[in-house]
């Protein structure tokens, strides 16, 4: 077996390879401490678990969503989900100008080398029109053609019955780790940027209803916004909406010095057309966020890569102008401000999470099903985990294994690396075994420093 080397602090005895110790946090001299963590709750709610039960749309938004439906009376709506979902789903980023031109350059070269390597006379003219030819034609197939995506109120319609309870689930998961993890956070004004059926709106409400003032929803598709409209109306136009102070725009507010306490932009980065595009929204964005900054997209390697651009745009990347000198710092769901460890590892997997829901009861649709998405939240303040001092908090990746007396637990710890571990009351503590086999994939644990053996992650 190849040595290791574990930092300073690990004692090693015997054969049993490593074991593993808390930082800050030792049995033998301080036999009450592993439980502090806890803050009183059971293990089963302990202060790192941010995973929701099964969600149900709001009863007022599912009936709503279900008359809108049912009025308009698409033509094969089952399929056109179906194809929709596809589509949304496998959505890439546009491939950028000068990728192309170094592609083309690259083939052409190929091209003519294999001409010139025949040694025979040739018409150079005619060689390179057919050279020509031959990149373009390569081009055409082998490159991503990336479009915007155009809703009409029918294409708008078949995006409701495929996205509304998904990409709400998805939000309401994302919003319940500010609502867990900050509890006393409460905000009075927020921004949906892309905001297409309101759905932010909705789950923002189910946390902050009490204290929103001021909700305004940027969507530059008009049908979008007016059947977001008409969904908090209830599809009765007469109504009064059943949340109110939600202001819809198709463009931003001007004013640089206009901040929102909670800033969203969900599944809204994969339809901008260019990596500049996407760098310039998202400074936008964080100018405008006065404590929350919270970005969703699909759970695949692409919608974890552009949220690992945005991350990399804001924490180490200068404004040019700066309004609001509070740097960004990390809150959800990296536990840590280092380079992403899953873009290190090849082939590379996305970080992802999943949450169940309750689709809309119409044809083809499941009676629960399961929302993939990656998310990412900064904030304005100082790096906020379950705060208890003197104990590291580790992400899970991925499903935890539960055995007989021991679990496995797949990471992302604050050092910045990936680990599985096997915890166990005797290794860990009870109170640690306890939490770790009441968790899952999304939640936080109080964790270990070390690795006992050397295993990829192996997360999907």
């Amino acid at each position: 077996m190849a040595s290791r080397s574990y930092g300073a602090g690990v004692l090693c005895q015997g054969p049993a390879a490593v074991r593993m110790v808390f930082r800050g946090m030792s049995a033998a001299t301080h036999p009450h401490s592993q439980a502090d963590f806890l803050k009183g709750e059971p293990h089963r709610k302990h202060p790192g678990v941010t995973n929701l039960k099964t969600l149900h749309l709001p009863e007022e938004l599912q009936m709503a969503a279900q008359s809108i439906i049912h009025r308009a009376e698409v033509a094969r709506l089952t399929d056109r989900v179906r194809s929709l979902t596809n589509i949304l789903w496998s959505r890439k980023r546009a491939v950028e100008d000068v990728t192309v031109r170094q592609k083309a350059v690259s083939l052409e070269k190929e091209l003519w080398e294999k001409a010139m390597a025949k040694r025979e006379d040739l018409d150079e003219q005619a060689l390179e029109d057919r050279i020509r030819k031959k990149v373009f034609s390569e081009l055409r197939r082998t490159t991503y053609h990336w479009t915007p995506m155009k809703y009409d109120e029918e294409v708008g319609v078949v995006y409701m019955a495929a996205r509304l309870a998904g990409g709400y689930a998805a939000v309401r998961r994302a919003l319940n780790e500010i609502k867990k993890r900050d509890p006393s956070f409460a905000p009075q004004s927020l921004l949906d940027f892309g905001s297409g059926l309101g759905t932010v709106v909705w789950a923002s409400h189910s946390y902050w209803g009490d204290t929103l003032k001021e909700m305004v929803c940027v969507d530059s598709s008009g049908p979008m916004n007016i059947l977001a409209e008409r969904l908090l109306k209830g599809d009765n136009e007469r109504a009064e909406p059943h949340i109110k102070h939600v202001y819809f725009r198709q463009f931003l507010p001007v004013s640089p010095k206009v901040q929102f306490d909670v800033v969203v932009a969900a599944f809204t980065l994969s339809e901008l057309p260019s990596g500049k595009d996407r760098e310039d929204a998202v400074f936008t964005l964080w100018r405008k966020t006065s404590s929350y900054l919270v970005l969703v997209e699909n759970g695949t390697k692409e919608g974890h890569q552009m949220l690992m651009e945005a991350r990399d745009t804001l924490l180490n990347k200068q404004e040019k102008i700066v309004h609001d000198f509070r740097p960004a710092s990390m809150f959800a769901p990296c536990p840590h401000e280092l380079t992403c460890p899953k873009l290190a590892r090849e082939p590379v997997i996305p970080c992802n999470f999943q949450q169940l829901y309750h689709p809309l009861p119409l044809p083809g649709h499941n009676d629960c099903q399961i929302e993939k998405f990656s998310y990412l939240i900064l904030s304005r303040t100082e790096p906020s985990g379950p705060e208890t001092e003197g104990v590291d908090w580790a992400r899970l990746i991925a499903p935890v294994q539960r055995r007989t007396r021991h679990v496995h637990c797949r990471m992302c710890c604050s050092d910045g690396q990936l680990q599985h571990v096997v915890v166990t009351a005797r290794k860990q503590s009870r109170d640690v075994y306890r939490c770790a086999r009441s968790s899952d994939w999304g939640d936080q644990i109080p964790m270990v420093q070390k690795v006992e053996e050397d295993v990829h992650s192996d997360s999907e």
